[in-house]
């Protein structure tokens, strides 16, 4: 069956298909770090997921998914209920040259694609999987390409702090609160930071509410409920931040993952 309990063991490079599908309901959820000898196709049908791999994090809104290759250390978490969809695909397969992690929109006919593959036995011959396969990897060829991703510093000494943001889903403090908390000045908490993310530390925390807003925007939670627990001075300055950094307002990214 292609229906996976959360409970049950599951491991694709045991099995001898070219193309795995799995269909799930997950809660709170972390895979921890892992590989595949398969290329994985990552999406969720409700709820939001995000991928650590080395010293980045991306989100997977709904309506995206994630193209995971053979060999790529990842680990994903999931916060919420999240409505789960995975599809493997063996090293022979015929597929685009993607050799990085890519994250893309996902439009109707390609998530009904995902959602039947993704129910059909493992054991159904190459030739009836065909034409659904070549229309897949059409569809993913040419959509669009988003990367909502974060950087994460590596100095030692702040691994404690991002193991508790991780797992806690705390909000960073502001520059001079983090600086006196970790006991750096905040002249060299903006340098390492600068040095490790590309980012200043002000920037990089900006991102960090930008994947949280949408996270908990995935997970149903009206407006003011999410303004609040980023701390935001009001709804409004919430509601401006998030357009201007994707183009949507809170409200119509959950319109627009409802139905995505």
């Amino acid at each position: 069956m292609a229906t996976i309990h959360p409970q049950q063991e599951f491991n694709p490079d045991t099995i001898g298909a070219s193309v795995v599908g799995i269909a799930s309901r997950l809660a709170i959820h972390d895979s921890g770090a892992h590989t595949h000898q398969t290329h994985q196709l990552l999406f969720a049908q409700a709820g939001c997921m995000s991928i650590e791999l080395d010293n980045r994090v991306c989100l997977i809104p709904p309506s995206r998914a994630a193209w995971i290759p053979s060999g790529t250390v990842h680990r994903v978490f999931m916060t919420g209920v999240v409505e789960y969809r995975s599809l493997y695909f063996s090293r022979d397969t015929s597929l685009p040259s993607f050799n990085n992690l890519l994250i893309m929109e996902v439009n109707p006919l390609l998530r009904e694609l995902i959602e039947r593959m993704a129910h059909w036995e493992w054991d159904m011959p190459i030739d009836d999987q065909k034409n659904v396969v070549n229309l897949f990897l059409e569809e993913i060829e040419k959509a669009p390409r988003e990367y909502w991703q974060l950087r994460m510093p590596k100095d030692p000494r702040l691994q404690n702090w991002l193991l508790a943001l991780k797992q806690e889903q705390l909000l960073p403090e502001p520059l001079h609160l983090f600086a006196k908390q970790i006991g750096m000045s905040t002249k060299t908490v903006s340098r390492l930071f600068k040095a490790e993310t590309g980012m200043s530390y002000q920037a990089w925390r900006q991102q960090w509410r930008l994947l949280r807003a949408m996270d908990l925007l995935a997970d149903n939670l009206q407006v003011s409920q999410v303004s609040d627990k980023l701390e935001f001075s009001s709804d409004s300055a919430f509601i401006s931040f998030f357009k201007q950094h994707t183009g949507h307002t809170p409200s119509n990214f959950q319109v627009a993952k409802s139905i995505g």
